[in-house]
């Protein structure tokens, strides 16, 4: 089965559900949705609604109970776990609410990390890191550690680490959840920026809802089932 040409990702008939105990834990049912090339979605949602466990099963990081993800042509479920983990390595840039930075290693290794395990030379993830610290405006800060950075520094290096291998599809956990509002409105002007100009595919799972109403659409999470609502009508 492949893709329809105006579909970037096409999902169908998802279900998550989580054994507890003796019974069943459904986290969602049934979710149907696609997203064109070029798109900035928006996933918003209460906590605990499935949000996070959507983007996994959109990233083969997770499997669903049920239904099915297409995308860039593969059948995610299909997918052995080696081939999933090249796909998402090629494929998908992941940004999270924590940044996972690893601390022993400045924030050029951290950014030329996903290179390395490509196979890519030392230099060449050094030089290419260094390209990168300086589109997120942090190559000055290239040889500290993550300790020495600002939550806002540290997120932003997360970023370059995303988009270093030119992933088509970029997903979004709370990307700003952990930063002051300011400092959040600086990281979201720059995804935008990034989505924009690397011509990304984004689905951004937020809680703020100022954020969803600049993405091109949004989905919400709620009781199992997602909607599309309009990012117009979404509060303030």
């Amino acid at each position: 089965m492949h893709l329809s040409d105006m579909a970037l990702l096409r999902v169908e008939g998802l279900a998550k559900v989580f054994r507890s105990g003796k019974s069943d834990l459904r986290l969602f049912d049934n979710l149907s949705f696609q997203v064109a090339p070029g798109e900035m979605l928006a996933i918003v949602g209460e906590s605990g609604a499935g949000k996070s466990t959507l983007l996994h099963i959109l990233g083969a990081l997770d499997r669903p109970s049920a239904g099915d993800v297409y995308c860039a042509n593969l059948q995610l479920s299909s997918l052995s776990e080696d081939v999933a983990a090249e796909f998402r390595n090629r494929e998908i840039g992941f940004v999270w609410q924590f940044h996972y930075l690893l601390p022993e290693f400045t924030a050029v290794e951290n950014v030329g990390m996903p290179l390395l395990l490509r196979g890519v030379s030392q230099q060449q993830a050094r030089d290419k890191g260094f390209e990168w610290l300086r589109s997120v405006g942090l190559e000055q800060r290239a040889q500290h550690r993550s300790g020495e950075l600002s939550g806002g520094e540290q997120q932003r290096v997360a970023l370059a680490r995303a988009l270093i291998t030119q992933p088509k599809i970029l997903l979004a956990d709370e990307p700003t959840g952990d930063l002051d509002g300011r400092t959040a409105d600086a990281v979201f002007d720059l995804i935008a920026r990034l989505h924009r100009d690397c011509q990304l595919t984004s689905l951004i799972a937020t809680h703020n809802m100022g954020f969803a109403r600049r993405c091109d659409r949004v989905m919400r999470l709620q009781n199992g089932t997602i909607e599309e609502v309009e990012p117009a009508e979404l509060p303030a």
